[in-house]
């Protein structure tokens, strides 16, 4: 088969090639998919480049990848399965992840084939196009985790999200809208329009516009961006308002190569029992049951993954400078 396979960590131009390898063998829980789409998104940067540094003694490999091939979500069409596999059979066109945990090692997606567990992966919804699917997995399973619990959404309330026409961020919006918030985004000049078609009520140029200096005040700040401190976004947050961090790197800017934003998260995890503002999903519900649910949505029509452009495994480097660059609405695609 054909897939994007990185021997070394560097920049994506320089250490991502195709070539031809094996299929992957699948374990009796697992399904083997041909993949019509994957996602790129933050975390395959990191993995590809290998930064921050820590993610190495992480789970991602010392001196080199721990797997060769990239990529963490998908959609595609099932191959074959393993014995204990019960909910999907050869034929179904499925969606989802490759990964059983963290996104912090390479997931083998940027390929014809791959390797996903059951219980990862939900049935595509009809109306779904693969690659809406495929940018709906990983982004989905981030939004919907940590809007719950302290965090869960209700009807009228205000909520912004930093950082809301990415991949997330978008999702984010969307779920907000669909629960009868009112909802503020904030991104940069030309994701304005975008906003407003996701459905937020009120947008916020973040380049001209400081929203923590504002008037307006809100019971739930949803940061993906992460590019304002909890104090600051604590000044715009009511008596009983709620903070959310996802959590952004940045591609290794502002010295963040070698822990990135895990001090941050770590500190925001440790201070959450005693801060009645923090949130986090620390006790996560199970994938399958995100899956699930995140595919219901899709199947309503209440989320619509924005899919900003699509490339072949040829152009895998383009579409990591693409995100990197940060400009493009909603996900980039590859398309094997």
């Amino acid at each position: 088969m054909k897939a994007v396979v990185q021997s070394r960590y560097g920049p994506p131009g320089e250490v991502l090639q195709v070539r031809e390898i094996e299929k992957p063998t699948i374990r009796e829980d697992e399904v083997l998919v041909r993949v019509r789409a994957a996602s790129v998104h933050a975390d395959v940067w990191h993995v590809v480049t290998g930064q921050p540094y820590v993610l190495r003694i992480m789970g991602a490999g010392i001196f080199s990848p721990g797997r060769r091939v990239p990529g963490t979500d998908l959609a595609g069409t099932v191959e074959a399965v393993g014995v204990k596999v019960s909910r999907v059979k050869p034929g179904d066109a499925v969606f989802g992840e490759s990964q059983r945990g963290m996104q912090w090692k390479n997931g083998g997606t940027f390929a014809e084939y791959a390797a996903a567990p059951e219980s990862a992966l939900a049935l595509k919804p009809a109306g779904v196009t693969f690659e809406q699917a495929a940018a709906a997995a990983t982004a989905g399973y981030v939004a919907l985790t940590n809007l719950r619990g302290k965090a869960a959404v209700r009807a009228g309330q205000d909520v912004l999200i930093n950082g809301a026409a990415g991949g997330v961020g978008a999702i984010a919006v969307q779920f907000a809208s669909a629960q009868g918030a009112k909802v503020t985004g904030v991104d940069r000049t030309e994701k304005l329009e975008l906003m407003r078609a996701l459905g937020a009520d009120r947008v916020i140029d973040h380049t001209k516009e400081d929203f923590t200096a504002g008037d307006e005040r809100y019971d739930l700040i949803f940061d993906v961006a992460s590019t304002l401190s909890l104090s600051r976004c604590k000044r715009v947050l009511r008596p009983e308002g709620v903070y959310v961090f996802i959590g952004h790197d940045h591609y290794g800017r502002a010295g963040r190569r070698v822990l990135g934003s895990i001090p941050r998260a770590f500190g925001l995890m440790f201070r959450a029992p005693f801060d009645r503002h923090i949130a986090m999903a620390i006790a996560t519900p199970k994938k399958q049951e995100v899956m699930a649910e995140l595919a219901e949505l899709l199947a309503t029509g209440k989320l619509r993954p924005v899919v900003a452009r699509t490339f072949p495994l040829e152009s895998v480097g383009e579409a990591i400078r693409d995100l990197q660059e940060g400009r493009v609405p909603g996900r980039i695609i590859l398309t094997p």
